[in-house]
Parts: structure tokens; C-alpha cells; sequence
């Protein structure tokens, strides 16, 4: 076991909060009577941050959830977590976001989604919120791109980032594409406007397939890092992990044989493992990734988006324990 920690860098998130139910049944696309399991703490940048204090980063998130029971949920995850809680806000009269998941036996998901007209697109994105975000000492600053699909959450998004960015606070994206929503140039523009300021561009293999039609991992890679990024990192699924350090380091990793319960969040928390240790000073690049690549084995095997994440001792136990 490695004993190290990921140290005290704060990282911070936004974005949408959202309690999940699960679907038991498979292949009823939320459109047949099934019982659903839940509720769990949700939204992808809550995953990732959720994930982030668990390995032993100070995490902060701005977000928000309404007056009611959902949003006790999310609080005391986050709580629990020991993630700020300073810009998280109630929103009165408006309900906690929701998703709704149902999985089909080919490996797919369909979902419904409570956002746009949930407290989950009140998120604080003011120049006050920019401030306390900038005075926590942010190593890091994380957006996924699940959190663009509502133009109004995208801006301020966009916003709070290029601020950050040019306070000197590394930008962390996981593009996330929602390809039902490609028809929309100012989502594209806004994907394209963050890749442009990141130092972590942490796409999946569908990801890379729409931002980098016909290209391979080591032109695209390239061509990041030549216009800024330090880090890249594609997460490939039941394929593993490959990824490059403008330094020149270059690591790959297989996927780790698990039971896949619930893969929903895995992606999230393999980001958040690695950017929190390695702007933690404490890892190389490779040791990072390796943990990462663990962290997203964990994440499948329980059901909950976020029921899987782990802590640092926890991976470095799995990890032990792996051929």
C-alpha cells in the first residue's frame, strides 16, 4: 500500500444535483410499470466532487437543491463527504432535480431528466460565487459537459471557468457529449470554448468520436496538448485507459475484471481520482491514472451513481489485491 494521501489542493465542481431512481427491470425504457430503487445522490459533477473528497482533496461545489427531503439527501452526502457546503444553495418552491434510469440488456440506459425546471439550474455563478470559489484555494476546477445541455447553466458555466481560468486555476473537463443535443451550435461552441481553456481534457471513446471524427488517440492528444492542455486522458470502458502528459509521459491501463452492476458515475469518479491526486503533488502521472483506473473498476459494482466511490485506502486495497 502506497500511504500517501492526495493532500490539501482544493478542487471545486458545478453543476446540476440530482437524486437518481433505478429501474429493476431492464428493456422497459422508463415506459413500463417496474419498481424503481432510489433515492441517490446524482448529477455527474456531484459525483466527481463527491469522489474528489473521498480520495482526500478539500472540495468545494456550487450547486443547488430545493426544501425538501431530495435535497436533505444530497446535503448529507456531501456532508458526509466532507465537501463545502458554502455555495450550495436552497431554492424554495422548486423541486430537487431528478433522473430516472432504466438499462436494457445490451449495456444501454435511457433516462429521464427533472433539470432545466429544477432547482438543479439555480446554481450560484455570480462574481460573489467566483470569489468564494477563487479564495478557496482551488488546485483544480471540474466541469462535465452534462451540465451545458440548458444554454442558461452553460453560460454561466462557460463563465465561472474562463474567470478561473485566468486566475490561474487549472481547468478540468469531461466533455460528456449529449449527442441529442449536436444539433444546437451554441452547445458545440460552448464544448469547444472549454477544451480551449483546459489543462485536463478527460474525454470517453464516444466522446472522442464526435469531437475527433477519424483521428486516433495520438494526433488529437497532440493537438491538445500543443494548444494548452497538460493533461489527456481517454477513458475507454471495458478497454481500459490511455493517456499523455504534455511532459511526455504516456501510460495505458486494461480494465479491470468486475461485475458490472451499475455503470452509471463510473466515468465521473475515474476523473476525480485523477485530477485530485495528481494536483495533489503527491502522485506521477502514472500512479494517478492507475488509481483512476481503479476507482471507475469500484464504481460499477454497486447500484447508485454514487454508491461505488472510494477512498484512497480503499483503491490501494483493491489494487493489492489484483493480479
Amino acid at each position: 500500500m502506497s500511504g500517501k494521501e492526495s493532500g490539501r489542493g482544493g478542487i471545486g465542481s458545478l453543476g446540476e444535483l440530482l437524486v437518481e431512481f433505478v429501474c429493476t427491470g431492464k428493456d422497459g425504457h422508463n415506459r413500463r410499470a417496474a419498481p424503481y430503487v432510489g433515492p441517490f445522490a446524482s448529477g455527474a459533477p456531484g459525483i466527481f466532487i463527491d469522489q474528489a473528497a473521498r480520495v482526500g482533496a478539500r472540495a468545494i461545489f456550487s450547486g443547488a437543491v430545493g426544501d425538501d427531503a431530495f435535497g436533505d439527501v444530497l446535503r448529507a452526502r456531501f456532508d458526509e463527504a466532507g465537501v463545502s457546503n458554502t455555495l450550495i444553495r436552497t431554492v424554495p418552491g422548486v423541486p430537487t432535480g431528478s433522473a430516472f434510469v432504466s438499462y436494457n440488456t445490451d449495456g444501454s440506459r435511457d433516462f429521464v431528466f427533472n433539470i432545466a425546471h429544477s432547482a438543479a439550474s439555480h446554481f450560484p455563478g455570480d462574481a460573489d460565487a467566483i470569489e468564494t470559489l477563487r479564495g478557496f484555494g482551488l488546485a483544480a476546477f471540474h466541469i462535465s459537459g452534462s451540465t451545458l445541455g440548458d444554454p442558461a447553466m452553460a453560460k454561466a458555466a462557460l463563465g465561472i471557468c474562463r474567470a478561473l481560468h485566468e486566475a490561474g486555476v487549472a481547468i478540468s473537463f469531461d466533455p460528456n457529449i449529449r449527442k441529442e443535443l449536436l444539433t444546437d451550435p451554441s452547445y458545440m461552441e460552448t464544448v469547444r470554448a472549454l477544451l480551449a481553456i483546459s489543462t485536463f481534457v478527460l474525454p470517453s471513446a464516444e466522446d472522442a468520436e464526435v469531437l475527433f471524427p477519424g483521428e486516433d488517440f495520438a494526433t488529437f492528444s497532440g493537438r491538445l496538448l500543443g494548444g494548452g492542455a497538460r493533461y489527456v486522458v481517454l477513458k475507454r470502458g471495458e478497454k481500459g485507459c490511455i493517456g499523455v502528459e504534455r511532459q511526455g509521459a504516456a501510460e495505458a491501463f486494461d480494465a479491470h475484471e468486475v461485475e458490472v452492476v451499475d455503470p452509471t458515475g463510473a466515468g465521473d469518479c475515474f476523473c476525480a481520482t485523477f485530477v485530485a491526486l495528481v494536483t495533489s503533488g503527491n502522485f506521477s502521472f502514472s500512479e494517478a491514472l492507475r488509481r483512476a483506473n481503479a476507482a471507475g473498476a469500484l464504481a460499477v459494482g454497486r447500484i447508485g451513481p454514487m454508491e461505488g466511490n472510494s477512498t484512497l485506502v480503499e483503491i490501494e486495497a483493491f489494487l493489492e489485491s489484483r493480479p
